[in-house]
């Protein structure tokens, strides 16, 4: 009955998705839904960015081994990105009235800023898609017995043929959809658990010694690290074209700016609801933890729940991870088309251009299924995915809004000495993360590079008004 059920539900989300392409008229359509979503629908969409594997499978077997501290990128960093979008980045890149994060470089920088940013960002999200894939495998092998990588070849291709036909309107109904089984089906196991391991306090007073501790030692190493796990996803997702993508899709910069912060608080307290049921789960069940972390709550729903339970779990999994994946594959593919491919063809018309999107998505697709099947690590492949923009994109992006002076060689001297610097402290041994060393040499290329050259900004409308590109 519950492989039924789960074979029922790809079917309705790929009829959901083939619904929503007939929305698509333009590649405006495909790329932000046309810039039409109301609050509801963008806080689901922003929201949903994210919540997927990292949150229902990767965190929880964190929490399950290191405790709240093992979880600050997520859901805690996660939370703290969306926060920092609403107040600081929303309205001024609603106003900017573009396609991609990659066109901002573009226009306030220039044209080497562009493909720079762009060949950066594209394999950044490979990873995270490939740690979707990942957990979608597990869960249908979980679920149905299918051989994992036969499981995530099919799971990846049915993500990416909605988002094939229907672009960011196929994300948005979906995500949507995909919301309301998520928040109903976690918040009846979260009850249905703890009442059967005796109630919140019961479970709170039961947990391991420092479960619940929010911050390291005295020991600046411990805080170093701590502080890194908070910004490897609450700073480096911020010039992500993800998040853009959603932002612009919104119908109006209030709407942006509003599902940023509603989407925050949503992010914050369904994805701390997952850490809960894994303690019940290790409390009640004790021989689930001796195995993959991984799959402490896929078996735990699948020994011991109900059908009923089974089903709410299984739909609300696989709904966080199919809307993040949609979202993730889209948002390379536009800046692949848009900011690498189009600028070889002068006079495309609106349909080559849509085509070159969609065939896009299917060569990001591919590549990120490759990674998947060779590494079956989810935190480990979301981690790698977000550091790499932190270090080399978050400080152009932030001083091209709010510093009149940054300019193009500022730009590229900080995105260069920032991914050269994160490398270096990969590659030595130092009790300092290679984040940081990554960060502070972007910084300081950034300062050397505008003050060495003072070139001037193709534009600095983006920073200071609301008049489109």
């Amino acid at each position: 009955m519950l492989t039924a059920f789960v074979l029922v539900y790809l079917l309705l989300t790929i009829l959901v998705g083939q619904w929503a392409a007939r929305k698509v008229k333009s590649a405006n359509d495909f790329v932000v839904a046309g810039r039409s979503l109301p609050l509801g629908i963008s806080t689901c969409v922003i929201f949903a960015t994210w919540f997927g594997s990292e949150t229902m499978l990767g965190s929880t077997s964190e929490f399950a081994r290191h405790g709240m501290l093992g979880v600050m990128e997520d859901p805690f960093g996660a939370s703290l990105c969306l926060l920092l979008v609403g107040l600081f980045y929303a309205r001024k890149l609603y106003r900017s009235n573009l396609l991609t994060f990659c066109d901002f470089f573009k226009v306030r920088y220039g044209r080497k800023a562009e493909v720079i940013s762009a060949l950066l960002m594209v394999p950044s999200y490979f990873g995270w898609i490939a740690a979707q894939i990942v957990a979608m495998g597990i869960v249908i092998n979980t679920v149905m017995g299918v051989p994992a990588s036969i499981a995530m070849i099919v799971s990846g291709l049915i993500v990416m043929g909605y988002t094939y036909m229907g672009g960011m309107w196929s994300v948005s109904i979906t995500d949507f959809i995909q919301t309301i089984m998520i928040i109903i089906g976690i918040l009846v196991i979260t009850y249905s658990v703890v009442d059967k391991a005796g109630g919140l306090q019961t479970v709170i007073n039961r947990a391991p010694a420092g479960t619940f501790r929010f911050f390291p030692d005295g020991h600046w190493q411990n805080w170093l690290k701590y502080l890194a796990a908070w910004m490897t996803i609450g700073l480096g997702s911020i010039p992500q074209q993800d998040v853009f993508q959603r932002l612009m899709s919104s119908k109006s910069e209030k709407v942006a700016e509003h599902s940023s912060y509603l989407g925050a608080l949503m992010y914050l307290v369904i994805g701390s609801l997952p850490l809960l049921i894994v303690l019940c789960a290790q409390q009640l069940y004790p021989q689930l933890a001796q195995g993959d972390t991984e799959k402490i709550l896929p078996n735990m729903v699948l020994e011991h729940g109900n059908l009923f339970i089974q089903i709410l779990f299984f739909g609300a999994l696989l709904s966080a991870i199919m809307s993040t994946t949609s979202g993730a594959i889209l948002a390379p593919a536009t800046v692949l088309g848009e900011n690498i491919i189009r600028p070889f063809f002068k006079n495309l018309t609106d349909k080559q251009f849509l085509r070159i999107i969609r065939l896009s998505v299917v060569g990001v697709s591919a590549i990120s299924m490759l990674m998947a099947l060779g590494s079956h690590n989810i935190y480990e492949l979301v981690a790698s995915s977000s550091v790499l923009s932190l270090v080399s994109l978050f400080v152009p992006l932030t001083a091209g809004l709010y510093w009149k002076r940054s300019n193009e060689a500022g730009t590229i001297l900080s995105i260069i000495l920032g991914t050269l610097g994160y490398i270096a402290g990969s590659l030595t041994e130092t009790e300092v993360p290679s984040l940081f060393t990554g960060l502070i040499c972007s910084i300081a290329g950034m300062i050397i590079g505008t003050f060495a050259w003072k070139t001037k900004p193709p534009t600095s409308a983006i920073s200071h008004s609301s008049a489109p590109a």
